[in-house]
């Protein structure tokens, strides 16, 4: 009885071993197929000349990293024909939407690169504003376009507070240290104070606009209202250059870079995935980010909200 066990044992983990094998098996293969990121290119390679870069910028734009330094590396190398910047986001935080409009303009001026952007489902605000710096604008005629504004919003729990009979000290150096201190309502003079700063904000982004549009000052801010429009209502009102899918503005940028026959697409390596990822699934949605937080910070955003 003891030795029919044991070879019992022995088969029961040698079948053991021989399936997890074989899972790890499916899952490696699995993994590196991801790693190949399917029809398009990745990363930056310095043969070939047929190549158009594509960069994505989604969600919302609380940080120029990654779309800044993928840009630039797209700029540098000289096997990149000209850029796409593939836009699907409501906009963002000022300074970060105005970093990547920079770039877009650098690498327009400095490089002689053709940049153009499409826009997907939405281009509002910091994203409009980021587009607005490229050759072209391609959108859909059911995207969504615009939000040309500024917004600055928080939370103010004073009364919970006052319910909760706690008390908010602060120690500051001057009148408006704590302006937006989400404990108490502002003050007239720091209503004000924050009105300029957001009015300061506005114009910059009216002239930008109508700077890299080629449109009249006045013309942008008599539209710039906070308004959205679809693709095919900002077409004739000059926010967009053409109607057309991310397809039609490959089509288009290749041939107005002399590319013949149909182009490479390269986009920047993407982020690599770990088996355990494979095997527990995407938990991003249950972790807080700062996108989530977004409602509990006190900043100055251009957001379609």
């Amino acid at each position: 009885m003891p030795e029919a066990r044991s070879r019992t044992l022995l088969w029961i983990l040698i079948g053991g071993g021989a399936f997890f094998l074989f899972v790890l098996a499916v899952f490696t293969l699995v993994y590196l197929t991801l790693q190949a990121g399917g029809g398009e290119s990745s990363g930056i390679s310095a043969f070939g000349g047929d190549r158009i870069g594509v960069v994505d910028l989604e969600g919302v734009i609380l940080s120029p990293q990654p779309v800044v330094d993928e840009l630039k590396k797209f700029g540098d190398d000289s096997s990149i024909k000209a850029i796409i910047l593939h836009v699907n986001s409501p906009g963002g935080g000022v300074a970060a939407s105005e970093e990547i409009y920079r770039e877009v303009k650098r690498i327009r001026s400095e490089k002689k690169k053709k940049i153009v952007a499409s826009i997907e489902t939405v281009g509002a605000s910091g994203a409009y504003y980021v587009a607005s710096a490229s050759d072209r604008i391609y959108a859909d005629e059911g995207s969504i376009v615009g939000s040309i504004g500024v917004i600055a919003q928080w939370v103010n729990y004073g009364d919970l507070m006052k319910w909760a009979k706690l008390k908010d000290i602060v120690l500051k150096t001057g009148e408006f240290k704590d302006t937006g201190n989400p404990a108490r309502e502002l003050t007239p003079a720091e209503q004000a104070y924050m009105q300029s700063l957001i009015d300061n904000m506005f114009g910059q982004f009216i002239k930008a606009v109508s700077d890299s549009r080629g449109l009249k000052y006045d013309d942008v801010k008599s539209i710039a209202n906070g308004k959205v429009w679809t693709g095919q209502e900002a077409l004739p009102m000059k926010l967009i250059d053409s109607i057309g899918d991310f397809q039609a503005a490959v089509s288009d940028t290749a041939k107005s870079a002399g590319i013949k026959g149909e182009p490479t697409l390269v986009r920047p390596e993407r982020e690599r995935r770990t088996l355990l990822d494979l095997l527990l699934g995407d938990v991003s949605q249950y972790l807080p980010s700062r996108e989530k937080l977004l409602e509990q910070q006190v900043g100055f955003y251009y957001l379609w909200k």
